[in-house]
């Protein structure tokens, strides 16, 4: 099971960026189990939802064990680095168009913990929303979270920032996109000639003037990925507490996404 959730080249991308563990000078101690059993522990907790206490014992680390080791490598940035690293390697066989890109949210419920407000779209109850930009194929690019009662509009400027300088089959690397395309709720002036100023031409829905109709020509990308995300369900309703730890699990989906696509080309 640790083989199938944690395939070779997803562990060797994933070996490139871990933090090494450190030794303690006295010795003894527990024996501390190997990162990738605890990867695919942490791999199985976001794919099936399941608690960790719910944890097979298969794996080796107990729901515990691999909790703290999770929390470890959230601080350390690790979900980060790996998704990047991931993109790196489909920039460099030349599979991320950048022509056009696309951005969205969705909401959830949320349980608990910071960045969360009351959801417009449930009855006011507490959630939490997911930004995210793929490119013109649906690849996850950048990925955030914010409160559910935070306006779509908000999010654009940090995740257009937050997509990293990306590796390209020819030239230097990469971080923006020619084009990007948004629904109407983003239909702003100053998001426009923001964008303008960065060298990317705005496709942004205009409020009574383009029909909805409009609206799913170049973005329904970003929807399939909105879709592909569920397929994380540990993300169809947010249970921790702090949330590093929710965008931990979004950078997990986004990561398993992007590896799919690199798996069909190794």
């Amino acid at each position: 099971m640790v083989e199938r959730l944690v395939p070779d080249g997803l562990w060797a991308l994933f070996q490139r960026v871990v933090p090494t563990a450190s030794v303690r000078p006295q010795g003894g101690g527990r024996r501390r189990y190997g990162d990738r059993q605890v990867l695919a522990a942490i791999v199985f907790v976001a794919t099936t939802g399941c608690t960790w206490r719910q944890l097979p014992s298969d794996f080796g680390p107990s729901g515990p064990t691999a909790h703290r080791r999770f929390t470890e490598w959230s601080r350390a940035r690790v979900w980060a680095k790996l998704h990047r690293l991931v993109l790196d390697e489909l920039g460099a066989r030349g599979e991320l168009d950048w022509s056009r890109c696309a951005i969205d949210s969705v909401n959830m419920r949320a349980t608990k913990g910071d960045l969360t407000g009351p959801n417009p779209v449930d009855r006011g109850k507490k959630g939490s929303k997911i930004h995210l930009i793929t490119e013109r194929s649906g690849l996850p690019l950048s990925i955030g979270i914010s409160a559910a009662n935070t306006h779509d509009s908000q999010g654009l400027q940090p995740l257009i920032r937050g997509i990293p300088r990306i590796r390209s089959r020819r030239g230097p690397r990469r971080r923006r996109p020619a084009k990007l395309h948004a629904d109407k709720g983003y239909d702003y002036d100053y998001l426009r000639r923001w964008l303008r100023g960065r060298n990317i031409v705005p496709r942004i829905a205009r409020k009574g003037i383009e029909s909805s109709q409009r609206l799913g020509r170049h973005r329904w990308t970003v929807e399939r990925t909105v879709a592909w995300l569920a397929g994380c369900r540990r993300l169809h309703r947010r249970y921790e507490r702090k949330a590093e730890h929710f965008l931990a699990f979004a950078g997990i989906a986004a990561t398993l996404i992007c590896y799919r696509r690199l798996s069909h080309l190794l």
